[in-house]
Parts: structure tokens; sequence; C-alpha cells
């Protein structure tokens, strides 16, 4: 968060959740990426795509080490996702079920 931002908790909970609101209303991988690149950094947007790649390999039981060689991205990074996926606010694990879900193979 900015220092020297004005605005209340409420503030900034509510301009969290406009965030949010716009994020779910793309209904498509296409828009949720012209999104994404219009409101983030090329540096931002590769960011958020490293730890998501963590979390993926994290959940394929990769140790630290192994993420970083294939990712590059920093054992600490690593560790502080991992921790996240263990012991945060369970955004992680609703997003990996729910991907999960629509990429399983449908049986007929």
């Amino acid at each position: 968060m900015k220092p020297n931002r004005n605005e209340s908790l409420g503030q900034q909970a509510a301009a969290e959740d406009a965030l949010c609101k716009a994020l779910i209303s793309l209904g498509t991988v296409d828009e949720c990426r012209n999104f994404l690149h219009d409101l983030c950094t090329p540096a931002e947007l590769q960011a958020l795509v490293d730890r998501w790649q963590v979390v993926e390999l994290l959940e394929q039981g990769l140790t630290y080490r192994k993420i970083h060689d294939l990712t590059g991205v920093s054992v600490t990074t690593i560790g502080r996702v991992a921790r996240f996926l263990t012991d945060g606010f369970g955004g992680y694990r609703a997003a990996i079920d729910r991907v999960s879900a629509v990429d399983k193979p449908t049986s007929h």
C-alpha cells in the first residue's frame, strides 16, 4: 500500500472489491488476459504468472530448488507462495480446485 494514501480502510476495501468484481466479470481467458495486460506493467504481470506457476509446481510436489531451477523464481518467493498456499486466505486453494474442476475430462 502506498504510504500517503488518504483513503480509509473502508474505502480501500471498496476499491479492492471493485477490482475483484471486474476480474470475476470477465468471461474468457482472452478477456482476462487483455484486462491484465491493460492493468499491469509487464513486470507486474510476470510476477503474477511466476507465482501461479509456483503454485502449480508445488501442487506437483516439486522441491523449492527444482522449482527455482525450472522457473528462475527466488527460493524466498517460492517459500512465501508455499506459506500462503497452506496458511493463507484460501485463494490459491479455491483457484486450484476450480481450475482442476474445469480441466477435468468428462466421461460420457
